[in-house]
């Protein structure tokens, strides 16, 4: 059986109660949440982005790899806007009660130095964006989210945004499209080593993400605009974040990216 779509008035209702969770922070519960359609979830989205009132700094792309698609029972990538106010610079200093139930992973982040097209082929996306190394830290409006909370709700929940820091930004030209789909990175809690990953887990390259992007957001009159960014997916299995220094390294010449929870 088809999953439900949603009426504008369902659409409305469940947009106020995530909207309400999001400036509260008191977390819902899932079962009382029924199944709906990916548009449907993609319109409370965009509903809950009214709701915020402010800047639209960009997006987040997840389920980029075969093994979290699967784990949300998906067959393709889903994204999420992101508010501006929501995107850092390295060295940031972030306190952790800004978070519900957070994680950490490790991304590239590509920002868009004129807008975005969906015909652009991977060698015009190199052209028109820089590239940064990024971490993204996911948040939910859900209790004990990951990974059992169902597709529909993390579409709707702006796809779990929570924040994203990122440094150096590069001409996405000074590197190959072959070297984007290559990149190693580490990533370090107070000096320890808690995971690594390679930037091929990424659709098998970043890149591809953000063509997807660029695709998917064509079918409902969207674009990524100039000066916002895109967290293309995840290197590597989310950590639950902790309050203390956190840093992910980078090869091929694209740098560090730290910051501090307290």
């Amino acid at each position: 059986m088809a999953d439900k779509v949603l009426t504008n008035d369902e659409v409305e209702v469940l947009a106020q109660i995530l909207y309400k969770a999001y400036k509260s922070q008191e977390p819902l519960e899932m079962s009382k949440f029924e199944a709906f359609d990916d548009d449907s979830a993609y319109r409370v989205q965009r509903r809950l982005m009214e709701l915020k009132v402010k800047k639209l700094g960009g997006y987040k792309i997840s389920l980029t790899s075969e093994e979290t698609q699967k784990m949300f029972n998906s067959t393709e990538p889903l994204y999420g806007a992101q508010l501006d106010e929501r995107f850092f610079r390295d060295q940031a200093d972030l306190p952790f009660s800004m978070f519900m139930d957070p994680l950490v992973e490790v991304e590239l982040v590509f920002t868009a130095k004129t807008d975005l097209a969906a015909d652009d082929d991977f060698a015009t996306l190199m052209e028109k964006t820089t590239v940064a190394p990024a971490v993204e830290l996911p948040d939910c409006r859900f209790k004990e989210w990951f990974p059992t909370l169902p597709k529909n709700l993390v579409m709707a929940d702006a796809a779990v945004g929570g924040a994203v820091v990122y440094g150096k930004e590069h001409d996405t030209t000074d590197f190959d499209f072959e070297e984007l789909a290559e990149v190693s990175t580490q990533l370090f809690h107070d000096g320890e080593q808690v995971a690594e990953g390679e930037s091929s887990e990424v659709l098998g390259n970043p890149l591809k993400s953000l063509h997807w992007l660029t695709e998917k957001l064509a079918e409902t009159d969207q674009v990524v605009q100039q000066g916002q960014h895109v967290s293309t997916g995840t290197f590597l299995l989310p950590v639950p974040l902790k309050p203390g220094k956190w840093e992910a390294k980078f090869d091929h010449e694209l740098g560090n990216v730290a910051f501090t929870v307290k």
